[in-house]
């Protein structure tokens, strides 16, 4: 192999297996931009607010570091392991899909807040959309103040990555806060009607 050319898949994973961290981090640089593409592009649209490219990048990394360090992928001569990180990918993918579109996390089911004042100006109710204020507000007040910024950045239209940027909270904590206030703010309005 010449100086200047880079080592084959195959040299890498031989490398990994004998305790060379650098080959790990070539494997990494030489895979995650087409990685991360592709988990941005086979990602649901209404799921792009809430899984970030880079998280299943990092899942994919983690499975497969964890599985070579056993022994269990072999790459044959002239060959890459392009196709294993597309499987894993793809699999990744579609389980975070699967997990963010069960019932009780149904990403398709969230409302944003111009949503509901959209909803609520259709009818041309003035009383209804002051009723709705009144009631965020009063939900908003009984919340814990870490918790009532996450709400009420939602409110003014950050998607949950950016809370979490914002904030320095979790994206599952983020979620679960607006999952919990939705459901609050549907009983509330639920008790009103």
């Amino acid at each position: 192999m010449a100086a200047d050319e880079a080592p084959s898949d195959r040299t890498l994973l031989a490398r990994l297996h004998s305790g060379q961290d650098d080959a790990a981090t070539q494997l990494y640089l030489r895979y995650a931009h087409r990685l991360r593409a592709l988990a941005a592009r086979r990602t649901a649209d209404d799921l792009k607010s809430r899984i970030d490219p880079d998280d299943i990048v990092q899942s994919v990394f983690r499975t497969f570091f964890r599985r070579a360090a056993r022994g269990e992928y072999a790459v044959p001569e002239g060959e890459e392991l392009w196709k294993l990180f597309l499987v894993i990918a793809l699999n990744k993918v579609r389980s975070v899909g699967a997990f963010h579109h069960a019932a009780i996390r149904d990403a398709r089911a969230t409302t944003h807040g111009s949503d509901i004042e959209q909803s609520a100006g259709d009818v041309g109710d003035e009383e209804a959309m002051n009723v709705l204020r009144m009631t965020i507000e009063d939900l908003l007040n009984g919340l814990k103040p870490g918790q009532r910024d996450v709400i009420t950045l939602r409110i003014e239209g950050y998607d949950v990555a950016a809370i979490a940027a914002k904030t320095g909270r979790a994206k599952r904590s983020i979620e679960r806060w607006l999952q919990e206030f939705r459901n609050a703010l549907a009983a509330q309005m639920g008790n009103r009607e």
